[in-house]
């Protein structure tokens, strides 16, 4: 139960808690109405059936003598106050008269309310008659070796109570749908600052730091609301501060690093001037430069779209030309690129984006991709794709999504070597993405053999005149 009760969100305890306390206290109710119902309905009748029987049975004991046959009997029966629900019965001596034998008889009577007679007390106890609820009570009649018996059917105070009970579980049920719908409603309202908070929570998480919540009218929730504004207000500054490190650090970096590789680009003019050892180490520092010179470039466009900078510098792009061209002129010039008939497809674009976003996903497919490496253009109803798929180990469905985040290089990281990237070129293809309003995502290959499918899923844009 306390498994089942945690699975529970807190809107349905709430609510189930309600239906409990409305379908406790209902029931609660109907016991108490259907016992305080019988017992004074059957008391009623009890006593008013007993009041009659004392009254038939004064009279029997008046008009009954020794000489009394049984003309006289019946003529006696005919003299009480008797209904259809009232059956009397006479023994004289050892004698039983029934005035209708064929629902009570003496073969009716109980053993103890006879023995109880007998001795001489008036006596009553709770029986049925055919299957019938019934009161019999025995007066006894001193004067005669007699005995005067009437059973009262109280059937109809066993109907009423029948129907109070349907009735009374109806109103339970009612009551306890009701107290459900309250509880929801309850629920619901309690709980919507919390959903108010949640909404504000997701869009802090993704990345909409300008996120506030609005002054509540309850006092009691415009703490909450305070202390969440300025959460958000910390963590916007914090990162607003971070970016803003990351940004300048990168840009004080430009300049020596503009140092380094001019120097570095004479040595290499002079390169037949220097001995092996030199040469050696002459290319190990342009290697370890020209990936210095891309982290800071990467760090540099990533904070610009942390501090919110990063603006989409749209125009009409000729999708299957641009893709050449930047094929053409990257790293990797002889990938294949398949357009099918895409011949000409013009799209709204930033040029630059979509340029590194091509070049990092070339970059990541020939470090893991150990083999061919290709590029689709596929056009769909609404969205364009841009697919680049390897021949390499492919990517476990567990790190898929991790692989876009910062500074992420997935399980393959520590087989890089000396071509080891910072981990940053795929959260620049997210971020470039996203600013295009499209997703980017990684698959396995639909032929089914080794390797990584990863697939830039552009919005078909019409372009502005």
């Amino acid at each position: 139960m306390r498994r089942l009760w945690g699975r529970l969100g807190l809107r349905a305890r709430i609510t189930l808690l309600f239906a409990l306390g409305g379908l406790l206290l209902s029931v609660t109710i109907a016991v108490a109405t259907l016992t305080l119902a019988r017992q004074n309905l059957l008391a009623d009748r009890e006593d008013r059936a007993f009041s009659v029987v004392i009254r038939n049975g004064d009279r029997v004991a008046q008009r009954l003598t020794e000489d009394t046959d049984a003309e006289g009997v019946d003529a006696i029966f005919d003299a009480l106050t008797i209904t259809e629900r009232s059956h009397p019965l006479l023994r004289v001596d050892a004698v039983w008269t029934a005035n209708d034998p064929q629902i009570f008889s003496n073969d009716n009577v109980p053993s103890v309310l006879v023995a109880a007679v007998e001795n001489g007390r008036a006596a009553r106890i709770r029986s049925r008659l055919d299957d019938k609820p019934a009161l019999i009570t025995g007066i006894p009649i001193p004067s005669l070796d007699a005995d005067y018996y009437e059973a009262a059917l109280v059937d109809d105070v066993e109907g009423a109570l029948n129907t109070l009970g349907i009735i009374v579980i109806g109103v339970a049920a009612a009551a306890t749908l009701l107290a459900a719908a309250i509880g929801s409603w309850a629920s619901r309202r309690a709980l919507t600052p919390l959903v108010e908070v949640r909404a504000a929570a997701e869009s802090l998480a993704a990345g909409e730091l300008d996120t506030r919540l609005d002054p509540p009218a309850d006092a009691d929730l415009a703490s909450l609301t305070a202390s969440f504004n300025g959460m958000a207000r910390s963590l916007e500054d914090r990162i607003e501060r971070d970016a803003r490190f990351a940004s300048e650090v990168s840009h004080e970096l430009r300049s020596p690093l503009m140092t380094l590789n001019a120097s570095a680009e004479v040595l290499n003019n002079s390169r037949s001037e220097l001995s092996e050892r030199n040469q050696t180490a002459l290319d190990l520092l342009t290697d370890d430069i020209g990936r210095f010179t891309d982290l800071v470039e990467d760090l540099l466009e990533i904070s610009r779209y942390d501090v919110g900078s990063a603006a989409l510098h749209a125009e009409p792009i000729d999708l299957v030309e641009f893709v050449r061209q930047a094929v053409a002129h990257g790293r990797h010039p002889d990938t294949s690129v398949d357009a099918e008939t895409l011949e000409y497809l013009v799209i709204e674009g930033d040029k630059r984006r979509l340029a590194q976003v091509v070049a990092n996903l070339l970059d990541n497919a020939a470090k893991y991709g150990d083999g061919h490496v290709s590029i689709e253009l596929r056009e769909r109803r609404d969205t364009v794709q841009i697919i680049i798929e390897d021949e390499g180990p492919g990517v476990p469905y567990e790190e898929r999504s991790v692989i876009f985040d910062r500074f992420s290089r997935g399980s393959a990281g520590g087989s890089r070597g000396q071509g080891t990237g910072s981990g940053l070129g795929l959260s620049l293809v997210t971020e470039h993405v996203g600013l295009h309003g499209g997703h980017v995502w990684v698959e396995d290959r639909r032929d089914g053999g080794q390797g990584a499918r990863f697939v830039v899923s552009l919005p078909k844009t019409d372009p502005v005149e």
